[in-house]
């Protein structure tokens, strides 16, 4: 694979540390210059710009529909890249997690070692850690940086940018896993860049990934390295921050945890790149621009500052978000052979039929959150392990069934993690507890189910929710009651919050999720069709 060629900036890594649904850009007004700095200066300071991407997920051979129109894909996300690129010498490309997991098979069939190389062609700055960065383990997060070999793919080079992550650290030494922080130079200025997880990542990630890690107050990190930043004489300093942020288009409404950093971190950091929740976010906060570029690759953030080259400040900072439709430029050549190469690949495997879907069976859910494929799922869930009900997590649903062939590609873009399934033992109150902890203050997720049925109260208190709970039969699950339930190990270990999960008894290891649901297609014949979405009943 041809090595980036980029002409890298000068690096200085700190040696303190252990180791788009809008059919438009946008932009927010700059933010003011804050008190004490001459905003004048804005007119003979150094222009720089950052190309932001999160939440990329390898998506580097899928095409999805952005206000009608076709967006995404590694070879046109390249070619903005590299358009916007040319427009500045003072250009860094950076990113805030989640680059890879969840990817394609082109991608994740190669162990995601794809998505990295096309990082570093584009020639990629800086990066931090996302939570699907951990799907695979810390040794093979490592791998995927740092380089080494796998049994699948043999050697890789790893990354030729570096990483940061100030609040992931090792629970046995409190050592940084990565560099909190990292100092690019631009033009004789010196930026800061510095890398947070979100606080939510062990109810996102499979227990047994983060069994030696400890993700630390987002908060006490980043003013931590500001101050050693600071020491060091930087004094534009950006925050890459796999944490959620969102905004209306005029910059107003900005919500999410990047928000609420924004509102209590240092003032001396400038600039937050969110990410997590696949939202746009162009909005100043507390005087801090707090940006993010929706996902997938069919959006990424143009940011635009003004250093004042005598305080090493920015004094001005704008940015737009810009959806990477194709019919606004050509694809990017070397970018599309590469992907072509790694579609080539993995093609005997992923162009396999396994059966026809009569309709398309899509992952959205209904008022209730209920969704013909979850329900699909689920159904092929409880069949591979023949107990009595199964659930399934709707996060690990990445993509719709479509009407036609079914593809062996295609159920692995629908479910890429390989999670094992598992049977347990529950009473029916413990199943009861389960439903009630979809709600919460923050947020909810309503799981797929198979083989009951039950009505949720959207106006009753959180803890208090779930009425008329039934077995597929009609007849009402007793709380007294032992019943056997399939769920997958990420929920096993109470992933995304359901820790009531981890209560199971007598547990038995099925097959792979995507060797249930091949299995399941082929119980009727090779042909499915939608489930009725009537299990889930909202009031």
């Amino acid at each position: 694979m041809q090595k980036n060629t980029k002409k890298k900036v000068q690096v200085f890594a700190s040696t303190a540390l252990a180791l788009g649904v809008f059919g438009s850009s946008f932009a927010a007004p700059a933010a003011e210059a804050a008190p004490g700095k001459d905003a004048a200066v804005s007119n003979r300071g150094i222009e720089v710009q950052l190309l932001g991407v999160n939440d990329w997920h390898g998506q580097i051979d899928v095409v999805r529909k952005v206000a009608g129109k076709e967006a995404g894909g590694a070879e046109y996300l390249a070619a903005y890249l590299k358009q916007r690129e040319a427009t500045n010498k003072n250009t860094l490309i950076i990113h805030s997690g989640d680059m890879t997991g969840g990817s394609s098979p082109a991608s994740a069939l190669l162990q995601d070692e794809p998505t990295v190389e096309i990082m570093n062609e584009l020639g990629f700055d800086i990066g931090t850690l996302g939570n699907h960065e951990f799907d695979r383990g810390v040794d093979e997060l490592k791998r995927l940086l740092d380089g080494g070999y796998h049994e699948a793919t043999g050697e890789f080079e790893g990354a030729d940018f570096p990483y940061v992550a100030a609040n992931v650290v090792y629970k046995d030494s409190g050592k940084n896993l990565l560099p909190a922080y990292n100092i690019q130079k631009v033009n004789g200025m010196k930026i800061g860049f510095i890398g947070v997880v979100t606080k939510d990542i062990k109810d996102v990630v499979i227990a047994s990934a983060l069994e030696n890690i400890e993700v630390t107050d987002s908060k006490a990190a980043i003013d931590k390295a500001v101050a050693e930043l600071k020491e060091q004489g930087v004094e534009s300093i950006v925050v890459l921050a796999h944490a959620p942020a969102s905004s209306k288009t005029d910059g107003t409404g900005a919500a999410g945890e990047s928000v609420d950093l924004a509102n209590s971190i240092n003032d001396e950091v400038d600039i937050i790149l969110g990410a997590h929740n696949h939202a746009y976010s162009d909005a100043v906060v507390d005087n801090k621009l707090v940006v993010q570029g929706y996902s997938y690759g069919t959006a990424f953030t143009d940011i635009d500052l003004v250093i004042d080259p005598k305080t090493k400040d920015i004094v001005k900072k704008s940015a737009e978000v810009v959806t990477t439709f194709h019919d606004d430029i050509e694809p990017d050549a070397e970018v599309k052979a590469m992907v072509d190469g790694y579609k080539a690949a993995v093609a005997p495997l992923i162009s396999r039929e396994v059966g026809t879907a009569a309709e398309a069976i899509t992952k959205t859910g209904d008022d209730s959150g209920e969704s013909p494929l979850g329900n699909l799922i689920a159904d092929s869930q409880r069949t591979a392990m023949n107990t009595d009900f199964a659930f399934m997590n709707p996060g690990g649903i990445r993509a719709d069934l479509n009407a036609g062939p079914i593809t062996w590609g295609e159920l692995y873009t629908i479910q890429p993690f390989g999670n094992q399934l598992v049977s347990l033992t529950y009473t029916g109150q413990q199943i009861k507890e389960v439903l009630e902890q979809q709600f919460t203050a923050s947020k909810t997720t309503i799981l797929q189910v198979s083989g009951l049925t039950y009505t949720y109260d959207k106006l009753a208190p959180i803890g208090s929710k779930i009425t008329d709970l039934k077995d597929a039969n009609g007849n009402a699950i007793l709380a007294d009651q032992s019943y056997t339930v399939t769920i997958n190990n990420f929920l096993a270990g109470g992933g995304d919050g359901f820790a009531k999960f981890k209560e199971g008894t007598n547990q038995v290891v099925g097959p792979v999720d995507l060797d249930a649901l091949e299995a399941y297609i082929a119980k009727f014949g090779g042909s499915v069709t939608a489930p009725a979405t009537d299990r889930v009943i909202v009031q």
